[in-house]
This record gives C-alpha cells, sequence and structure tokens, in this order.
C-alpha cells in the first residue's frame, strides 16, 4: 500500500533529522486562518506547489520555487501549501525557505509529520502553519496540535472519516482540513466534504476542502461546506497555473 510505504519513507527521513534547528528571523508569521477569513468576497484558495504525487506521477518539472510562489499570490491564493516530502512528491524543505522568500502571505509546510523535530524543522523553515493528519498520528493527534501551537505554528489538521473528524474536534486546532482522496485507495470522493462538514462547522471551526477540485463548477458546488480550499494538482498540472488559480479564485 502507497500509504505505509510514505510513512516507511518519512521514518527513515525523520532518524536523520539533528535535534535541535536555527532559529528564522527572517520574517514574522502570517496567519492562514486570517488569511482565510479575509478574502474579501472572493474564494478562499490554498494554492499549492507540488512537483509529483503517487496518483499522477510527475506534474511539472523544474518549478522555480520562487517565480510560481509569486504568480501565484498575485493571482489571489491566500496562502501557499508546499510539499517538502522527497520521494513521492519531489519536495524538499528549502523549497519552504525559497517560497516564503518570495511573498507575504502564509505558507503551509505539507508533509508527513510524525516526530517533534519535523515541527521544529518547520518554524526553522519559515512555515507559518503545518499540516497534521490524523491518519498519520492518530491518537497522538492531540499532542502534535499543541506542540505545533507552543512552537508558534497554526495546525491544519487533515480528516476523511468521522473517527478522525472527532478526534480532531477533541483537540485545540481551529482549522480542519477535509480530504476527500482516501490516503490507502488513492481514491477521490467530494461528498466527503459534505457529509462531515456539519459537525465540524457546528463546533466552530474553519473547514479546508481538500483533493478532488477540478474546475469552476466543483467550487460552487462544494462552497456551501466549507470556508477555503486546498487545490494543487489542477492548478500545477494547468499551461498557466496562475491563471486556473484564478478560475477557482473568482468561481
Amino acid at each position: 500500500m502507497i500509504f505505509d510505504e510514505i510513512i516507511k519513507r518519512t521514518e527513515k527521513r525523520v532518524a536523520l533529522l539533528p535535534s535541535t534547528f536555527p532559529e528564522n528571523s527572517t520574517k514574522a508569521h502570517a496567519s492562514l486562518i486570517n488569511a482565510i477569513r479575509s478574502r474579501n468576497g472572493r474564494n478562499a484558495v490554498i494554492a499549492e506547489i507540488k512537483c509529483a504525487s503517487p496518483s499522477r506521477g510527475i506534474i511539472r518539472r523544474n518549478v522555480d520555487m520562487r517565480m510560481m510562489a509569486g504568480a501565484l499570490a498575485v493571482r489571489g491564493g491566500v496562502a501557499l501549501s508546499v510539499l517538502t516530502e522527497p520521494y513521492f512528491f519531489g519536495g524538499t524543505g528549502q523549497d519552504i525557505a525559497k517560497v516564503k522568500s518570495a511573498v507575504t502571505i502564509p505558507v503551509l509546510r505539507k508533509d508527513f509529520i510524525i516526530d517533534e523535530r519535523q515541527i521544529a524543522e518547520s518554524l526553522s523553515l519559515g512555515a507559518d502553519a503545518v499540516l497534521l493528519i490524523a491518519a498519520v498520528l492518530k491518537e497522538h493527534l492531540p499532542v502534535f496540535v499543541d506542540l505545533a501551537q507552543e512552537y508558534g505554528l497554526e495546525p491544519l489538521v487533515e480528516v476523511h472519516t468521522r473517527s478522525e473528524a472527532e478526534t480532531a474536534l477533541s483537540t485545540n486546532t481551529d482549522l480542519i482540513g477535509i480530504n476527500n482522496r482516501n490516503l490507502s485507495t488513492l481514491r477521490i470522493d467530494r461528498s466527503t466534504t459534505r457529509l462531515l462538514s456539519q459537525s465540524i462547522r457546528s463546533a466552530g471551526k474553519t473547514i479546508v476542502s481538500e483533493s478532488g477540485i477540478l474546475n469552476g463548477d466543483d467550487i460552487r458546488e462544494m462552497k456551501p461546506y466549507c470556508d477555503a480550499f486546498l487545490i494543487g494538482s489542477s492548478i500545477m498540472a494547468h499551461e498557466r497555473p496562475e491563471k486556473k488559480l484564478e478560475e477557482f479564485v473568482c468561481a
């Protein structure tokens, strides 16, 4: 199963991390949740910069991170998500620093976080927020949410099932991402956001719908059930990523 292989590779990466990281004082942190709430009547889209994925293989080659970040920020992305997993998504931790140097909007580190050192590393790289996946962290999720907040990072907790949503709601996070993709099968079902959104919204949390957003019609379909969208492949596979982003923002 590809998910298990990703976690095994992540464990090997984490084993090589140092115990401490240098402080990053280049820029003040920007708030992801504030960026979502301040979208000024447009759709709040977190544009994801990624070069590859397990489901699609290579998506875009030779990406200039700074140039791409600048283009997506100008065209209305409220924030940027950066994949830093190297083996399956073609990312690197240094991509965070490159993107952060080019924009003032929040930058989310998206990876498979399994160790506290990755939280410290995210802060050192310059991230403003960090993805925490309920399916990965399981019963350790509340601890990692607290850790991220202690480090000054906003945790975006990703869920796919009702039980994961319940676990997320038991934590101190304000941001919950509903992944329409099943990480075990890689299949996408956008109704996942619709089915899970009510209980999460009732708890006063901000909802981000993730995966499976292909065009403006999908945005209009999903708007009633979430506050923001995290979109990667549809943007990065387009001939003009910034133009595709604009379609989503203005839908």
